[in-house]
């Protein structure tokens, strides 16, 4: 699953939507209610870092799998939108699977 970049980049769109979670709680509760401004920047590095990797493998197996324009733009958008990334796994592994 890993040595392709498809697989790498539905474990990273897992990861970017879980620190996404985890940034937005974070900022909340410890940003907001508690003033500790250090935690927010700390989970914003891990989450931006996330993201560009992300982005960097969705350029990988764009060029890979010959993806159009369209579809790359899809899971991009998706990687913006709050909890759509977990909606997006299951048709990202069916692809992954049946390329197999």
């Amino acid at each position: 699953m890993l040595k392709d970049p498809l697989g790498l980049l539905r474990l990273f769109s897992l990861l970017d939507g879980v620190s996404w979670i985890i940034l937005s709680y974070i900022s909340f509760i410890h940003n907001g209610l508690l003033g500790n401004e250090m935690s927010v920047s700390l989970a914003g590095r891990v989450h931006g870092g996330v993201f560009t990797i992300f982005l960097v493998l969705l350029y990988l197996t764009m060029e890979k799998r010959k993806w159009p324009m369209k579809r790359a733009g899809l899971v991009f958008i998706c990687s913006l939108i709050p909890f759509a990334p977990f909606f997006l796994e299951p048709k990202l592994a069916n692809e992954q699977r049946s390329a197999s």
